[in-house]
């Protein structure tokens, strides 16, 4: 089953109050008065599908404008799979849009029961609904459209080597911006490398060890201050276990004094437990300052005053010191910076290399790129014939029998994302005139009736399943109207067509008529959608035609145009 759009309900959108749109599977089309809101109908579809959100379309006196679409799509098909992939949910194969536009322009779309990004709505779109107004005849005229236009007719014989030159593309911009980054800062990458280089070989000179700074630094104290600190030795020594040069017995140091204590507890010990107790730790204090005053003594033997290594350690701490103010707080965060100077060298001496593979990449993605380009331009090339030959062929339907659409591909200077080709559709309005851009070979009519004829092509390349036309038919009449309306049948036969239209000659070609009314109160316009029957059909093509819904001649005319159709169609 083909998606497409079963009902449509609006609010709140320029004239339009409340609106529902009940939409067939074919050819719907949709008249009115001037100023009734027919345009409105297009605008409100195109908001469902991602269309840019204009605040002044919101109907005065209104909060916001709304749309919520209801869309028939096959249970497990690729649009069901996106919606579900966005988070929403398809029941029993019908989806929901729905999508507001607040009147200070603040916009939100839904999708299937779940708020989403408007731009989903845009991407969802691509597999739904191609929106025609009179904006995008303009954009017919862009050449990147018409490129685009082409490519989309070429189908799938495109798809495989496009996506070959995509991402051979991508990367020839990577290597590019990367080569063109290495050679640009070629000067600042030898300045920074003569920085890390010069840093290297002072600090490898001074040769720094993790740690060496805080030793250096105790030695130096204890070398400044070596007189202090003997003195100090020997004086605690000598309190300890008195002085054995002086050769008086003074029992004054702490040896005696504790060998005192312990004799005169040790001689009662034996009539108190506790006070045993206590002797014995006396004489574990004597063991103890013994060992302590012999320590001291090889201490104060120990310490040297050595001018001259005091004077190495003082010129050591020096080099150490420059390269901290430099490199780091201690001599272990110089060793870092060292080791993290050394792998950049490593990168920036490698850089050279690298320039060179670089250049050789991106030489030989040249080639393919070219190569790749190459078949692009003949599979357009084929493409443009067939292309230009059916739009050639729907316009002669279309009642310019004389007209002939050429495409014509040109080479770039450059590489582009999509080739090297340009793309230009031309149009010759006779077999006399020289083919030329549509924009000056083609009056508005003209470029109408070709945008259809394309559309009535890519249908049977690469079918939307739902037409949006906004007045495809504008500065047309006569035979070229009626030829419009056969083609828009046409393509309704494989596609939902909605078509809005002030031609009767269209209208009656269309499997259903909806006419948006106006009506006033005086003070409040308000407009709303009918579906017409036969009979006001026959009414609604008479006032189309004569401006007069109950003429006698008018209804004749409907009724004729109305039977022509339908055995047209049949």
């Amino acid at each position: 089953m083909r998606p497409r759009v079963e009902e449509v309900r609006i609010g709140g959108l320029g004239v339009i109050d409340e609106a529902v749109l009940e939409l067939s599977p074919g050819f719907t089309v949709v008249t009115g008065e001037t100023g009734a809101g027919k345009t409105m109908v297009v605008t409100g579809l195109g908001l469902l599908f991602g269309g840019r959100a204009d605040p002044s379309r919101v109907r005065p006196g209104a909060d916001r404008a709304r749309v919520e679409g209801t869309l028939l799509v096959e249970a497990g098909g690729r649009v069901a799979q996106q919606v579900e992939d966005a988070g929403g949910e398809v029941d029993d194969g019908q989806l929901i849009i729905a999508r507001t536009v607040s009147a200070e322009g603040r916009s939100r779309a839904w999708l299937g029961g779940r708020t989403v990004p408007v731009g989903t709505l845009t991407y969802l779109a691509d597999d739904l609904v191609a929106v025609h107004g009179q904006m995008d005849q303009q954009r017919l005229l862009q050449p990147a459209r018409q490129r685009a236009a082409l490519d989309r007719y070429a189908g799938e014989e495109l798809v495989k080597p496009l996506r070959a030159y995509e991402l051979a593309y991508n990367r020839h911009r990577q290597v590019a911006g990367r080569l063109a980054e290495l050679t640009s800062k070629a000067r600042e990458r030898a300045q920074e490398a003569d920085v890390l280089r010069f840093g290297l070989e002072e600090i490898e000179k001074v040769d720094p060890k993790a740690g060496e700074d805080t030793e250096l630094r105790e030695e130096e104290e204890r070398l400044s201050h070596s007189d202090a600190l003997r003195t100090a030795a020997t004086t605690a020594h000598g309190a300890l276990l008195g002085d054995p040069m002086s050769g008086a017995e003074t029992g004054q140091d702490a040896i005696s004094l504790l060998g005192a204590a312990r004799a005169a507890v040790d001689a009662v010990r034996d009539f108190d437990p506790a006070l045993a107790g206590l002797g014995d730790r006396l004489a574990e204090a004597g063991y103890l300052v013994s060992d302590v005053a012999t320590e001291l003594a090889a201490y104060a033997e120990s310490v040297d005053a050595d001018p001259l290594r005091l004077a190495a350690v003082q010129e050591r701490r020096a080099q150490l010191a420059g390269l901290t103010r430099k490199y780091g707080e201690d001599a272990a965060a110089v060793l870092e910076w060292a080791g993290r100077a050394a792998a950049r060298m490593a990168d920036l001496e490698g850089d050279d290399d690298r320039i060179e593979e670089l250049t050789r990449e991106y030489d030989e993605l040249t080639d393919r790129l070219t190569a790749l380009a190459g078949d692009l331009t003949r599979v357009r090339t084929s493409a443009a014939q067939r292309f230009g030959e059916a739009v050639t062929r729907e316009l002669a339907a279309l009642a310019m029998p004389h007209a002939r659409i050429v495409v014509q591909l040109s080479q770039a200077a450059d590489f582009a994302p999509h080739g090297l080709d340009e793309v230009e559709l031309r149009l010759s309005a006779h077999p006399a005139a020289p083919p030329l851009p549509l924009g000056k070979g083609a009056s508005g009519g003209e470029l109408s009736r070709v945008m259809l004829a394309i559309e009535v092509v890519f249908a049977g390349a690469d079918p939307v399943p739902t037409f949006v036309f906004d007045e495809v038919d504008a500065g047309v009449g006569g035979k070229a109207a009626v030829e419009i309306g056969r083609r828009l049948a046409t393509l309704a036969r494989t596609a939902q067509v909605i078509v809005v239209t002030h031609l009767p000659q269209v209208a009656a070609f269309a499997d259903q008529h909806l006419v948006v009314e106006k009506a006033s109160d005086g003070s409040v316009v308000r407009s709303g959608v009918v579906t017409l029957d036969h009979e006001g059909r026959v009414k609604e093509l008479s006032r189309m035609l004569a401006g007069l819904e109950d003429s006698e001649l008018g209804r004749a005319h409907a009724e004729e145009l109305l039977a022509i159709a339908a055995a047209d169609r049949a």
